[in-house]
C-alpha cells in the first residue's frame, strides 16, 4: 500500500500536480459522503446541530497533526454535511449560485499557481488575461464607450464603493448620492466609508425608483452641488430593475446645465441578462451609466468572488493610480513592466479572472445566455405554480429570477415561522423579503417568502415539490390556508 502523501508538499512547481492528484480523490470522496449524509439543501437541526458536528472534529491545532488525508477527509466531509448547497433546487434563499464544475476546476489551478495581481512579476500571464477579459466584458456593457474597461472586484459591495469613489474623485467631496429605498445596503456603507453625506433616499413603494422623483431630488440640490444617482438593475429583495432610460435622461439633463451629475448602476444581479438575446432589453439604458457593478458569482455560476466594475472609458479609472516603489517603480514602468496597482483597491489579489475566462471561452455568450434563459424560465414557472395555488399569494411576476410569495391569510410572524421550520428540517432554504403589497402600495410593507432561482437545471418537479413543502409547513403552523385572495 503506497504511503500517504506528505501534507507539506507544495501545490505549484513541476511536482505540484503529483502532490495534488491523490488529495483530489480524497476531497471528491469527502464531498460526496458529506452531501449524502446531509441528504438535502441544508443540514437539519439548526445551528446547534451543526455546531456539535463541527466540534466533534476536535482541536484544529493539535500538538501532533493527523496527516493530510485525514484532515481533508474529516473536515471537508463535515463542511459538506453542514453546507447550504446552492446546487440543490430547493436552496433558493439568496443570490448564492451553484458554480459550474468547469469554473471550480479553473479555480483550483488559480489556487495552485497562486499568482498575485499586484505586480507583473507575480502574475505575468494572469495580468494579460485580466486586461483582455475585462475589456471584452466592459464592451458588452458599454458598446458605445470610447475605451471600455473593468476592474475585477470581490462583488457588488466593492463595486458600489468604487463607483462612489470615482464619482467623488471626479466631482468633489460635496457629492450628494441619490438612491432608492430599494438600493443595496452597500450604497449607504460606501458613503460612510468615503466621508460623504448620508444618501438622499427616495421611497420606492412600487419597488423601483421613480424618475420624476429623481428629477425633483436633483432639482432640489444647490446649483453647485455635484450628484451621483445610484440605480439598481436587480434588487436584492425582488429582483426589480429601475427604469434606466428615464433615469439616464434625468442625469443627462442636469449634466447639460453644467451641473456635475453621474449615474452608477448596481447591476450585480441583473447584469448577466446581457448574455441573453431574449432578455438583454430589460437592461435598456445600462450602457449610459458612468459606472456599472456586475457580479458573475450570482447569475454567472462562478465560485465567489467574481465581481466587476465596468466603465465606458478607461480614463475614468485614473484616480485609482497608486505608486509603491517595490511594486511599480517608475523606471520599471518606463521600461515596459505593466503597472497593476491602479487595477484595484486591494494589494494582494488572486486571479479570479481565470475561472471567468475559462467559462466564457467554453460556453461563449450564447451558452451563457442559454443558462440565463433557463433560469429565468424556471422562475416564471414557479410564479405560475404559485399563482395557480389558491392557498398562496404571488407578489409579482419575476423580472429576473426572484419570486416572492406568502400563504394566503398568513401574518408576518407566521410567514417568518414557516421559513424557520423549513430551515430546521433541512428540506428547503427560502429567503425573506419585506416589500409593499402590490394591492396596497401605499400601505405598510409586509413579509414575503423569497425564492431566488439560480439553478439553470431546476426541473418542474423540483418547483412543484417546493410549493408543496411550503403548503405543508403552512398547514403545520395552522395558517388559515382555506382563506382566498
Amino acid at each position: 500500500m503506497p504511503a500517504p502523501p506528505d501534507p507539506g508538499l507544495l501545490a505549484g512547481g513541476a511536482g505540484g500536480p503529483r502532490a495534488l492528484r491523490p488529495l483530489l480523490d480524497v476531497v471528491l470522496a469527502a464531498l460526496a459522503d458529506g452531501a449524502a449524509a446531509r441528504g438535502g439543501p441544508l443540514p437539519p437541526g439548526g445551528p446547534d446541530a451543526v455546531a456539535r458536528r463541527v466540534a466533534a472534529l476536535g482541536p484544529f491545532l493539535p500538538e501532533q497533526g493527523v496527516g493530510g488525508e485525514a484532515a481533508l477527509r474529516e473536515q471537508i466531509e463535515a463542511l459538506a454535511e453542514g453546507a447550504a448547497d446552492p446546487a440543490d433546487p430547493h436552496c433558493v434563499a439568496h443570490l448564492h449560485c451553484p458554480p459550474l464544475a468547469l469554473a471550480a476546476a479553473a479555480d483550483l489551478a488559480a489556487s495552485a499557481l497562486n499568482p498575485s495581481l499586484d505586480s507583473w512579476d507575480q502574475a505575468p500571464a494572469a495580468s494579460v488575461l485580466e486586461e483582455r477579459l475585462t475589456r471584452e466584458l466592459a464592451a458588452l456593457v458599454h458598446p458605445r464607450g470610447p475605451a471600455p474597461d473593468a476592474l475585477v472586484t470581490t462583488g457588488g459591495t466593492e463595486s458600489n464603493l468604487l463607483g462612489a469613489l470615482l464619482a467623488r474623485e471626479a466631482h468633489g467631496i460635496r457629492l450628494t448620492v441619490i438612491c432608492g429605498a430599494n438600493a443595496h445596503h452597500s450604497v449607504h456603507r460606501a458613503t460612510w466609508l468615503l466621508g460623504l453625506p448620508e444618501p438622499v433616499v427616495l421611497p420606492t413603494p412600487r419597488g423601483v425608483l421613480d424618475a420624476a422623483g429623481v428629477r425633483a431630488a436633483l432639482a432640489g440640490l444647490p446649483a453647485d452641488s455635484p450628484a451621483l444617482v445610484v440605480a439598481t438593475a436587480g434588487t436584492t429583495d425582488t429582483g426589480a430593475v429601475d427604469p434606466l432610460v428615464p433615469l439616464a435622461d434625468a442625469v443627462a439633463d442636469r449634466r447639460a446645465t453644467g451641473r456635475p451629475t453621474a449615474l452608477h448602476v448596481d447591476a450585480a444581479y441583473g447584469g448577466p441578462l446581457l448574455f441573453s438575446d431574449a432578455l438583454a432589453a430589460r437592461l435598456a439604458g445600462l450602457d449610459r451609466a458612468d459606472t456599472v457593478a456586475l457580479d458573475l458569482h450570482k447569475l454567472g455560476w462562478q465560485p465567489a468572488a467574481a465581481g466587476l466594475l465596468t466603465v465606458p472609458d478607461a480614463a475614468t479609472l485614473r484616480p485609482l493610480d497608486h505608486s509603491a516603489d517595490y511594486l511599480n517603480a517608475e523606471d520599471d514602468t518606463a521600461a515596459g513592466l505593466p503597472d497593476l496597482l491602479g487595477r484595484s483597491l486591494r494589494t494582494t489579489r488572486r486571479p479570479d479572472v481565470l475561472k471567468i475566462a475559462v467559462t466564457l471561452r467554453a460556453l461563449g455568450r450564447a451558452g451563457l445566455g442559454a443558462l440565463v434563459d433557463a433560469t429565468c424560465a424556471a422562475a416564471e414557472e414557479l410564479a405560475d405554480l404559485v399563482a395557480a395555488e389558491p392557498c398562496l399569494r404571488l407578489h409579482a411576476r419575476p423580472t429576473i429570477s426572484t419570486v416572492l410569495f406568502r400563504p394566503t391569510g398568513a401574518d408576518d410572524p407566521q410567514v417568518a415561522a414557516i421559513r424557520r421550520r423549513l430551515l430546521a428540517d433541512g428540506r428547503a432554504v427560502l429567503g425573506r423579503a419585506t416589500a409593499h403589497d402590490p394591492a396596497d402600495p401605499e400601505g405598510p410593507p409586509v413579509l414575503w417568502l423569497k425564492a431566488t432561482l439560480l439553478n439553470p437545471h431546476a426541473q418542474a418537479s423540483d418547483l412543484a415539490a417546493l410549493v408543496k413543502l411550503v403548503l405543508d409547513h403552512a398547514h403545520h403552523g395552522e395558517v388559515p390556508a382555506h382563506d382566498r385572495r
